[in-house]
This record gives structure tokens, sequence and C-alpha cells, in this order.
């Protein structure tokens, strides 16, 4: 996927105002018109203003956008992180009308899921605007719930025109058993309503940091385990860390790496609790001293094994 540069698009500044914005890409749109301008490129042009504009009109897009940098080139390999949109605030506006032919990239960042996750409330109403926020919590607190005070940017355009980030603090009741994708509803703290109607809410989407042990798919969680050659081909117990705690797991002899070894029930707490799946990853302990040399030159010569007899060599 190339990175889009939507400010060299429109040919603005990084720190050009909403009104800056406008102008250009209003100036760019009469050149490129595709009624107006008969080139065979003027089209795609138009096009690419088009989502680059989508984007830089939208203070919430164009605070996002902002976020991965600008140590991006046009046309350059791009995988945005997973975390690249934690901790902004919206208020539930995703893709405009014609986004469906946008780039991918405009799709991965701003696709239907952005800022428009949760279950909004849409229509002419006086009630206010519900918002949206990722947040990132440790697979710890959905294991044991926790209360965590989080920080939300919130985008603002000043009088000047120019995009700021206002930050707020919330106090937050994580859940037991909340899993990555569900929302945290906080009543009352989206936009204020209209003519003395009710405050919308906020909801948050969850997301677990990456941890330095586990993979999460879904309700389980997958752990690389390291065990020794011995351990995997005479079989044994190892202690084995979970988030609940260090677990005995037993090893059966002649294991292989790769192999999966369930803990059921040991994945993300819930009525119907996920697994732990533990992946074993044969290590082999280095040759430090003459003797270790001598173990493996004898198990060398008297061990039958030959590891790529079913490559047929």
């Amino acid at each position: 996927m190339e990175y889009k540069d939507y400010y060299k698009i429109l040919g603005v500044d990084r720190k050009a105002t909403q009104d800056d914005i406008k102008r250009a890409y209003r100036k760019l749109a009469r050149k490129y018109h595709p009624d107006v301008n008969k080139d065979p490129a003027a089209e795609d042009k138009f096009k690419q203003m088009g989502e680059a504009y989508e984007v830089l009109k939208d203070p919430e897009k164009r605070a996002a956008y902002d976020r991965l940098g600008e140590q991006w080139h046009a046309g350059e390999e791009f995988r945005p992180p997973p975390d690249w949109d934690a901790g902004f605030e919206f208020s539930g506006g995703g893709a405009g009308v014609g986004a469906e032919n946008f780039s991918d990239f405009f799709e991965t960042l701003f696709g239907r899921g952005f800022g428009g996750a949760g279950p909004g409330r849409g229509g002419f109403r006086a009630r206010g605007q519900d918002h949206f926020a990722k947040v990132m919590i440790d697979i710890e607190d959905a294991f044991h719930g926790a209360s965590r005070a989080i920080t939300l940017r919130v985008p603002e355009v000043d009088a000047q025109g120019q995009l700021h980030t206002r930050q707020r603090s919330l106090n937050v009741k994580i859940p037991k058993g909340i899993r990555q994708g569900q929302h945290i509803r906080l009543a009352g703290q989206g936009a204020p309503g209209m003519g003395g109607g009710e405050t919308g809410d906020l909801y948050l989407e969850v997301a677990f940091r990456p941890h330095p042990f586990y993979r999460v798919d879904g309700s389980d969680l997958y752990l690389d385990l390291p065990v020794a050659p011995w351990e995997a081909a005479l079989g044994g117990t190892v202690k084995t860390p979970t988030p609940a705690g260090a677990v005995d797991l037993k090893i059966p002899a002649g294991s292989e790496s790769g192999r999966k070894l369930r803990l059921r029930g040991r994945g993300i707490p819930a009525k119907q609790p996920g697994d732990l799946y533990a992946v074993l990853q044969i290590v082999t302990p280095p040759a430090k001293s003459a003797r270790d040399e001598a173990l493996y030159r004898e198990m060398q010569q008297h061990m039958d094994f030959n590891p790529r007899r079913h490559l047929g060599v």
C-alpha cells in the first residue's frame, strides 16, 4: 500500500488553515475537473484531490492523519501502526460520499469503522452526538478488571482556522473479561445536546497493547514456550506463565517445535472463557565448554538422527 501525501496533492503547507485548504481544493478542482480538462490524466488527478480534501477538510481526520508524521513520502510502502488512531476522540463521522472510490490507503485509515464503529444514534435530534475513541489497555486489565485514567485528544479549529487538539482526562472502569474490539460506554460524555437536549455518550473501543509474551486471537491467547531438547524428547513438567499466574504444564515425550498444548479456560475470562495455547519452541543450548562439545559429539555418534530425512537428503 502506497503512502498518500495529502498536503502535497493539494499543494498546501502542513500548517495551512482550514480556509487555505478549501481555497486550494476549489482552485485545483476548477483546473482538473473532467468536464473542463480533457487530459486523460485529469480524472485521476481530480480523484486524488477529492480524497485529499475529504481528509484535510475534516479536523478529526486531519488530526489523526497528522499523527502519522512527516517521515513518510508519497509512493513509499506503508503500513499504519496498530495504535495509530488510539486516543483520538471522534464525533462518529465516517467516510464521506464517494469514499468507496478512494484508495486502499484511505480505506485502511478512514474506512467504514473510522469514528463510527460504535452504536451511534444518528438522525436529526436534539440529543448530542455520540463520540468515539480507541483506547489501548493491557491484557492483564482484561483478566482482573481495572480502573484507569485515560487522556483523549479532541481535534478543534481555532478562530484563525488553525487545527489544534485539546486534551481531556477521564477515569474509566475496565470490566473483567472485555475483549479486543468491544466498547465501553461512558454515558453523557459525548457532545452537548441542542436546545437543552441530553448529552451524547462516549464509546471507547478497546484494543490490547502488544505484550512481550502473549498474542491475542479473539478470546484465546498464544504463548511461545521455550523448552530444552531433553524436555521435548523425554517429556516433563515445566512452569508456564499465564496472565493469572504460573501453572505446571506437562510436556508429552517426543514433542516437536510448533506443537500446541492447550490450557483450557486460561484465555480471556468470560462466561465462556478462552483458552491459552503454549506453542513449543525447542531451544538448543550452546556448547560453551569442552564437556558440552563432547556431549554433542556423543549424541552425533550414537543417535541415528537426520533432521533433513524428509527432504530426501
